[in-house]
Parts: C-alpha cells; structure tokens; sequence
C-alpha cells in the first residue's frame, strides 16, 4: 500500500486541485493506496475543504493539530497514521508535481530505501528562497557526509521500515535521508519538476536556514554521541583544563623568572575559571552517561539496529520443541 502524507497551512485555493492530480495519477496504477491531510493549524477555510474532500472519497484521511506545530510534527503525525509499506510526502502548495510520484517509486524498486526529490529547476524567488537553500544544502552535505542537492525537497519516497524509530523534532525532518544513510539505508537523489506557486504564500525564508544549521548540530551530535556523551563533554572538559594548565604555568613562570606579582595578571583568576569549568564539564558528561543507560535500560531500546535475520525464528522454535534433531 501507498500512503501519500501532504502537510497543510492556509492553502485553500490548493487543496482540490491537489486531490484531483494525486488521485489522477495513482488511479491509473493498480496499487492501493491512500492519501494523509495534516492540517498544521490553519486560519482559513482548509478545514473545511479537507471535511469535504475526506466525505467524498474515503481514501482521503485528516489529521487537524489544534493548533500550528510546524511541518516537522505534520509529517511525524502522517508517519504515525500511515498505514503503507511506502511513504511519499509532498507539499500541499501544488508547487511538487504528482506526476513525478511513479519516478520515486521506480526507482525505489531498484533497491533504495530513499529517493529524494532534486528541484533542479526551482520556481522560487532567489533572493529570499533559492540562496539560503543553497547555503544549507551545501553546509548539511559537508557536515553531515551525505551528498544531496536538495534535502529541502519535501517530495521524496520512503520504505516505511526507515522510519519505523525515527524521532524528529525542530526542523529535522529534512534530515531523514541522512538518518537513512547513516544507519545502512540506500538513498539516492533524482530530479523532480517544481512549478511556481499560484494560490497563497510561502512560509519559509532566510530564519530557517539558521534554524536548520542549529538542528544539524543536534543530528550530527545524536548521530555520534548519543550512547557515549562522554567523549564531548569529556574533551571539551580536558581542553580547558590543558588551558588551565598553561595559565598556571605561565602565571608561576612570571612570578619566579619576571618578578611580577600573581595579583598583577588575570592569569591566576583565569586557571582558576578554567579549572572550574573543567570539572563540571566532566561531571556534566558524567551524568549524561548515567541518563543514556538509564534511557536505554528503561525503554529496553537497543543500542544497534538490524537489517535482516536469517533461520532465528526456526532454530528457536527448534530448540524449544525438540523438532529436526536426530
């Protein structure tokens, strides 16, 4: 089954059409499929579109916030409430073109575990749109080891096994793909059509990019630490007490070789801090270790993930039954 899972804030003027396309396409494939409206809190008539559109077909599904969460908790509802093998997101501006959706599964079909949209040819204002997104796809491919052009795409195909543990927050729903790639997922990258935005306005801008560079941080630490935060705060505690180190040692260098007195530098104050800061850098790692195994321990969550097992099940039930010894 197909789920297609459409975020949605004030786009009324898009919504019919957008149902129109969605199903235009998928009916003429022989697949079952069903198509998730998440109404992020709109203050237009969306509600009330999406009511209709749900009662005329009952392949149209709607999730209605009480209020405005933002895109990453639309598409992490439409996750929850998908019910296909494979999730397709899209927005809800008309701006991605359903015709593009057989392509994603195509190539899905090749193996991948995800495929990206690349809007090669955007139709958005360069200034505001096009060069902060550029900047971010440049900085999250450079940081994160994942090289894609468009992680801001929202039009992308997903093998729901993917997203089975995936949490996200913030604006970190862009970052699947390197989830995925990070964990053993195939991901791959291909181009889609983007098409100008006719009804209502866009909702991003130069704020975001910003709020994504922070939200990298958070991933790229997650991805590395999130089981031994001691390694952070453990090297940035033994990096101030080095510097610690060396402002005492200059300070008594002074002292002994120049004559000058330890109340006539900032260095002694200076160690001082920096002894300070390191011990409870340490002890802040300290107790992060203990929150991680607690965590860990409570929720029985693994600390690894598995691709596939193979004859588990059959040598267990062996054991237990005795069945197929000789």
């Amino acid at each position: 089954m197909l789920s297609i899972i459409v975020p949605i804030y004030n786009e009324e003027g898009n919504l019919r059409q957008l149902q129109q396309e969605i199903f235009a396409v998928l009916d003429s494939r022989d697949v079952p499929f069903e198509v998730i409206f998440i109404d992020d809190g709109s203050s237009d008539g969306s509600a009330e579109i999406l009511r209709q559109l749900a009662g005329e077909d009952q392949r149209v599904k709607v999730v209605q916030f009480r209020r405005n969460f933002g895109q990453t908790a639309a598409l992490m509802a439409g996750i929850k409430h998908a019910r296909g093998d494979i999730l397709i997101p899209m927005d809800g501006d008309l701006q991605n073109d359903p015709q593009d959706i057989p392509r994603l599964l195509e190539k899905l079909e090749e193996g991948y575990d995800v495929v990206s949209g690349w809007r090669r040819s955007r139709q958005d204002k360069t200034i505001s749109r096009v060069l902060p997104s550029m900047l971010a796809n440049r900085l999250i491919s450079l940081i994160s080891g994942v090289t894609l052009h468009d992680y801001g795409c929202t039009l992308k195909a997903y093998r729901s096994d993917v997203l089975k543990d995936v949490k996200l927050y913030g604006e970190m729903h862009r970052f699947i793909p390197i989830y995925s790639s990070w964990y053993g997922g195939r991901v791959c990258e291909i181009a889609v059509n983007h098409r100008p935005r006719i009804h209502g306005t866009s909702k991003y801008g130069w704020k975001r990019t910003f709020k994504v560079i922070l939200d990298l941080m958070v991933v790229q630490f997650l991805s590395k630490y999130d089981t031994k935060p001691i390694y952070v705060f453990g090297a940035v505690g033994l990096f101030i007490f080095v510097a610690a180190v060396i402002s005492g040692s200059t300070a008594i260098g002074l002292r002994l070789f120049a004559g000058i007195s330890f109340i006539s530098t900032p260095l002694p104050l200076l160690t001082a801090l920096c002894l300070i800061l390191s011990i409870v850098t340490i002890l802040m790692g300290l107790l992060a270790e203990l929150l991680v195994r607690i965590y860990y321990e409570s929720s029985e969550r693994p600390t690894y993930l598995i691709r596939e097992e193979i004859n588990l099940d059959n040598d267990n039930s062996a054991d237990a039954g005795g069945a197929g010894r000789p």
